[in-house]
């Protein structure tokens, strides 16, 4: 019997993770059936416990169920319980329900293969959300100078940068008090969606800095492309994207895919 694995979000029609995970299977020999289930915002666990009652064995987790899937759950991986939400749900032998995050290892994954060096260097993120709060962990495990949030309402991204204050050097404020230069700088606002850009100073971008967005389309995002007018590389979310949900993979089925070749598939196919 093939085991089932699903995607939950709310709306989830747009989802490439079956695409992502069907070639990872292919690529690794795993028989495995992998779709997309748009769950009700009002009954999350429910959809849940109809997947598994239909044989589900594991499921990745979107918006806007992380924080309901962390509550689901009756096991967390540390990162998972450090983040306070869960992209990545595995049925236990004894039915049991065990969480994970996988997000984190999916951006740090992809700025190393663009040759970003995090040790050291001054980062900036954008936004104080269950997003960026997912991939602070593994970000101040690469050993960053310092790590800055910027948020719309500082008093939040005040409070996360002591919540993680403990990993590292970790400052937050509002977008009017940032103050560069940095040199990576990461977009984990969902702006980008809605074509819109963060209010930030002109002189963000030290010499030779990377900006990345955890946003992705066919087109670089607004604030790619402002970033790019100010001198800085640019990198957008889509190998983000396939890394995190190699990480589930391997949390499955215990093999780890190759990224690089289906991410270049993914790549023109946008």
């Amino acid at each position: 019997m093939t085991d089932r694995y699903c995607v939950f979000g709310h709306p989830i029609g747009h989802s490439k993770s079956p695409a992502i995970h069907a070639a990872f299977a292919e690529q690794t020999g795993e028989a495995i059936e992998y779709t997309a289930i748009e769950a009700p915002l009002d009954d999350f666990a429910g959809a849940w416990r109809d997947f598994v009652a239909a044989g589900g064995r594991g499921a990745n987790v979107t918006v806007p169920f992380k924080e309901e899937a962390y509550r689901l759950c009756d096991e967390l991986t540390p990162r998972a319980r450090r983040a306070g939400a869960v992209n990545t749900l595995l049925l236990m032998a004894d039915g049991g329900i065990r969480g994970d995050t996988t997000d984190g290892a999916g951006l740090v994954g992809d700025l190393e293969r663009h040759g970003v060096a995090l040790a050291g260097a001054r980062v900036l993120v954008l936004g104080a959300g269950g997003a960026v709060r997912g991939v602070l962990e593994p970000l101040l495990e690469a050993g960053p100078a310092s790590l800055h949030i910027a948020n719309r309402t500082a008093a939040k991204a005040r409070a996360l940068g002591e919540d993680f204050a403990d990993l590292g050097r970790v400052s937050g404020s509002g977008f009017d008090a940032v103050e560069g230069p940095f040199e990576v700088v990461i977009n984990g606002t969902s702006a980008s969606l809605a074509g819109d850009l963060p209010p930030l100073p002109d002189a963000l971008f030290a010499p030779g800095a990377t900006a990345y967005d955890m946003m992705y389309g066919a087109e670089p995002t607004v604030f790619l492309r402002w970033a790019q007018a100010r001198g800085a590389r640019g990198i957008d979310g889509l190998g983000m994207l396939v890394g995190q949900a190699a990480e589930s993979f391997h949390l499955w089925r215990g093999k780890r895919p190759d990224v690089t070749p289906v991410l270049e598939a993914l790549r023109r196919s946008l």
